[in-house]
C-alpha cells in the first residue's frame, strides 16, 4: 500500500463540504510547565467528536455510487463507528456498526443518532471482526476499516496537514497511537512538509503494543489491554506497523494517572472537553520532558467524546 501527500491532499478536498477545519489552540501557561511551545490541533471540536470523521468521511464519499448503495460496516471503539454512522447519513446509505459491550454511553448514542444500525459484541478483537464479516456478508456493505483502510489513512492525514499549513513550521508533531491510522496519515504529511521534523507518538503503558513491536522489529499483537484509554485499546495495524518503523516513528508510553491529570490539565488551561486518548499527547510532554523542551510542538488532541457522569478524577482512577 502506498500513500502519499497528493492522496492526503486529494482527501482534504473530498471532505472540505463536510469537514470542520478545526482550531489550532496555545497556552502560555502550557508552555511554561513543559518548557516547549505547543500548539494543540482540536480535533475534538470535529464533527461526531473526533479526528475519525476525516477518515471515515474520505473512505465514504470516495466510493463508487453503486458500492456505496449497499452501505458500509466498521467495527469501533466507539469512535469511528460514529464518524462512519455521520458519514453515511451525509451520503444517504446505509450503515453497520460494530461496537463492544462496555462502549461509552455518549460514543454509542451518537451512532444511533446518525441512524446506523449497532450491533454489539464480545469486548475482542477477534469478535468484532467475526461479526463485521457476518454483516458484511448478509448485507453486501463494503468494509471501512478503522485504520488499515488507505482512504481513512488519507483522511486521517488531513489534520496534520491542516496543523503545518496553520504554523507553517514544528520540531515535532506528535498523536495519539491505538491501530495507527491517524499517525501513520501524520508521518506521511510530516515527512513531505517538513522533512526535519519529528514524529512522536504517545501509547497507554497499559496497550503499548506499538512500541513493543518497535522494540522487537515485529508486530505485536497479542497485548491485552488494561487502559482507561478507551480508543487506544486496538493494536497496531499491520500496515500501520510498516508506517511507524519507514517514517520512524518514535512510541512514548504514558500511565493512565498520567493521561488523567493531563487530561484535567487541558481541561483547566484550555477550557477543552477531551477524552483520556487525546490527553496523552500532553501526558508525553510532562513525562518526557527531554525531547520538547525548547522545541516547537503540534499536539494534536483526537477526540473529546466522554461520559461526562464519569470523570475519571471523580472515581478514584487517578
Amino acid at each position: 500500500m502506498s500513500i502519499n501527500l497528493a492522496d492526503i491532499e486529494r482527501a482534504a478536498e473530498r471532505i472540505a463540504p463536510y469537514a470542520e477545519r478545526t482550531p489550532v489552540l496555545r497556552n502560555a501557561a502550557l508552555d511554561a510547565r513543559t518548557g516547549a511551545q505547543l500548539a494543540f490541533k482540536c480535533e475534538n471540536l470535529q464533527r461526531a467528536g473526533a479526528f475519525k470523521f476525516r477518515g471515515a468521511c474520505n473512505a465514504v464519499m470516495a466510493l463508487a455510487d453503486h458500492i456505496a448503495a449497499r452501505g458500509v460496516v466498521t467495527h469501533s471503539a466507539g469512535n469511528h463507528g460514529a464518524a462512519l454512522a455521520l458519514a453515511a447519513h451525509l451520503r444517504g446509505i446505509p450503515a453497520h456498526i460494530v461496537v463492544p459491550e462496555g462502549t461509552v454511553k455518549s460514543k454509542a448514542e451518537a451512532i444511533r443518532e446518525y441512524g446506523a444500525a449497532l450491533h454489539f459484541c464480545a469486548p475482542t478483537l477477534a469478535a468484532r471482526e467475526l461479526e463485521c464479516e457476518r454483516i458484511r456478508r448478509q448485507t453486501g456493505a463494503t468494509l471501512v476499516h478503522p485504520f488499515t483502510d488507505p482512504g481513512v489513512i488519507a483522511g486521517q492525514g488531513t489534520a496534520a496537514l491542516e496543523l503545518i499549513q496553520e504554523l507553517g513550521t514544528l520540531d515535532i508533531i506528535m498523536t495519539p497511537i491505538s491501530g495507527g491510522g491517524l499517525i501513520g496519515g501524520t508521518a506521511i504529511a510530516a515527512r513531505a512538509l517538513l522533512p526535519e521534523a519529528a514524529v512522536f507518538a504517545a501509547e497507554p503503558e497499559g496497550a503499548a503494543d506499538a512500541m513493543e513491536s518497535l522494540r522487537r522489529g515485529e508486530r505485536v499483537t497479542d497485548v491485552v489491554p488494561d487502559t482507561i484509554c478507551d480508543g487506544l485499546r486496538a493494536s497496531i495495524g499491520a500496515v500501520n506497523f510498516v508506517l511507524l518503523q519507514e517514517y520512524g516513528v518514535r512510541v512514548l508510553p504514558v500511565s493512565d494517572a498520567q493521561t488523567i491529570a493531563a487530561m484535567r490539565l487541558i481541561f483547566e488551561r484550555l477550557k477543552l472537553v477531551v477524552e483520556p486518548s487525546s490527553a496523552t499527547v500532553l501526558a508525553a510532554v510532562l513525562r518526557h520532558r527531554e525531547h520538547f523542551v525548547g522545541k516547537q510542538v503540534g499536539l494534536v488532541l483526537s477526540g473529546g467524546n466522554v461520559d461526562l457522569d464519569r470523570l475519571p478524577w471523580q472515581n478514584g482512577r487517578d
